[in-house]
């Protein structure tokens, strides 16, 4: 029966292994539920980097007298 989820084969170097290990068993999971939090974590990481770049690109690029007031925002 094929797997219900996709299925991703990593090498990982031996402290790598060791310290993913020893994070799986502190808080009583599979080396697999592990990493697979540890990559979900890395993905929102990185998700939260590209953002702020985009931010920051728009916010060299505006122009405060274009800025809405908070009061119209929320009126």
């Amino acid at each position: 029966m094929p797997a219900k989820n996709p299925r991703i084969n990593v090498v990982l170097d031996a402290p790598l292994y060791k310290n993913v290990k020893i994070l799986a068993n502190k808080d009583g999971v599979s080396l697999s539920t592990k990493v697979r939090d540890l990559l979900r974590e890395a993905m929102e990481i990185q998700e939260d980097i590209y953002l702020a770049t985009f931010a920051e690109k728009r916010e060299k690029k505006m122009k405060i007298s274009s800025a809405l007031t908070h009061k119209k925002v929320w009126s």
